[in-house]
């Protein structure tokens, strides 16, 4: 999901509490708070000698120790109006991919995409996921493209001309 899209999302559930399903049925704790916006150029070389260069928002999830147990989770609003700060100070690059980072004592830390989101009664639950990583430069490397759900984990091998 682009930034854009994320604060329309956030700006259209106003009134409705934001929660983060960081892995399936988990649900990120309502002591949660946003500490910080990374605004993120990456600018990268990939195993086939290829350049490319994007940018990412990543916004940082943490669950504050003194507030274990609370109930009352963070409304879109005011994590729109947390966001529309943070613009006003560093202009976000709206066309950016939006990702949020968390982790917690059961889930290692991660920058996790936005996979979909869901409305279930008064809560707005925007559901995360690990991106995997993949050799861009399959062809160049002979790496033949996976069929169906299997993968081929062998074709970056040493000696292989990539990887």
């Amino acid at each position: 999901m682009k930034t854009q899209e994320f604060l329309s999302l956030l700006a259209e559930h106003q009134g409705r509490s934001l929660l983060f399903e960081y892995a399936p049925n988990q649900i990120v704790p309502a002591n949660y708070h946003i500490t910080e916006v990374k605004h993120v150029t990456i600018d990268s070389v990939d195993c086939g000698a290829r350049t490319d260069a994007w940018k990412e928002t990543i916004i940082q999830l943490w669950e504050s120790p003194a507030e274990i147990g609370k109930t009352e989770f963070m409304s879109s609003y005011k994590a729109l109006a947390i966001l529309k700060k943070v613009g006003q100070m560093k202009p976000y690059e709206l066309q950016a991919e939006v990702k949020l980072e968390y982790g917690n004592a059961l889930f290692h830390t991660a920058q996790l995409f936005v996979n979909d989101y869901e409305i279930k009664g008064n809560n707005l639950i925007v559901k995360l996921a690990v991106e995997k990583t993949d050799c861009k430069a399959k062809e160049e490397c002979g790496v033949p493209e996976a069929v169906g759900a299997e993968t081929d984990e062998s074709g970056c091998t040493p000696g292989g001309g990539c990887c």
